[in-house]
């Protein structure tokens, strides 16, 4: 991983490895390695954030530590805690970016090629603590991307002054294709390769480069 041009961190259940996530979510954040985190990806930046940035050590997921001090991910109030099959929160369900002066200059949102509103699919049931939103922002985890029901979901991060640092509550995996990317991925991708800017720019990135991906 040290020597890769690129991370991502993908979804999963349970708590093997997840430290393991954390400290990968933490080396891209501090060596300025482009990071893509895909539903417990998101998770394990805003946990790995609030420990090391926001002062908040025990931080974690309540999947994890369902008692923990300092929880930065809860499970969504309307899931039902006992009966679990069927109850994750599934399908399209529509993103709405913020209106702030981040979220619109965001390189999330311009690889979206400015949208003010994506549809994509889900499958989680845990969700970022929205209590700790402030908190996070104020040091420059920015969420970007929000429910559009009720604004108080977290769906896209952004983190300022980073190369590309995204997260993603969704499954941009879902809708990928070979000849259509999704504007996730292939941020990531052009990061990785060092075209991003050139491309936000407008110029044509699709002449061959002598670069390696070692993803």
């Amino acid at each position: 991983m040290c020597a890769a041009n690129g991370i991502l961190v993908p979804g999963g259940f349970g708590e093997r490895g997840v430290e393991g996530k954390v400290l990968a979510a933490k080396w891209a954040r501090e060596h300025n390695i482009p990071y893509l985190g895909i539903c417990l990806g998101l998770q394990v930046a805003v946990i790995e954030f609030a420990r090391n940035v926001c002062g908040m050590p025990s931080a974690h997921s309540t999947e994890f530590r369902e008692n923990c001090d300092e929880p930065v991910v809860i499970f969504m109030p309307e899931i039902d805690r006992t009966t679990m099959g069927g109850t994750m929160r599934l399908g399209s369900r529509p993103t709405k970016f913020q209106d702030s002066e981040f979220a619109h200059q965001s390189k999330i949102k311009q690889l979206y090629a400015g949208a003010d509103e994506v549809h994509e699919r889900h499958r989680h049931r845990y969700e970022v603590n929205p209590e700790k939103v402030a908190a996070f922002e104020a040091k420059g985890l920015h969420f970007v991307g929000r429910d559009a029901e009720t604004g108080e979901r977290m769906e896209i991060l952004e983190l300022a002054n980073h190369p590309y640092y995204v997260a993603a509550q969704y499954h941009p995996e879902y809708l990928t294709r070979p000849l259509s990317p999704s504007p996730p991925f292939l941020g990531l991708l052009l990061a990785a390769s060092g075209q991003l800017d050139a491309y936000l720019a407008g110029q044509d990135v699709t002449h061959e480069v002598d670069t390696k991906l070692k993803m």
